[in-house]
């Protein structure tokens, strides 16, 4: 499994690891990613996910069934 967000698509960036000395070599920056389990009410079952700690708070906020609607419908999981 991929390092993506499941709620919000965030995924790894690329950068550079700057030296003392200004030398820059590439390096990848990853998104803070949880493996959680949530329990589906109107379903009555229990799902994990892998979501940033950002997602986690969508998710809080909106609830696992509407996060994960509104994720399908823009794409983010098939």
């Amino acid at each position: 499994m991929s390092r993506i967000c499941a709620i919000t698509g965030k995924c790894a960036i690329r950068g550079n690891n700057v030296s003392h000395s200004n030398v820059k070599t590439k390096r990848r920056f990853y998104p803070n990613l949880q493996e959680k389990k949530f329990f589906i009410p109107e379903l009555n079952e229990w799902v994990v996910l892998k979501v940033s700690a950002k997602g986690i708070k969508h998710i809080n906020k909106k609830g696992v069934l509407k996060c994960l609607m509104d994720s399908y419908k823009k794409g983010i999981i098939g």
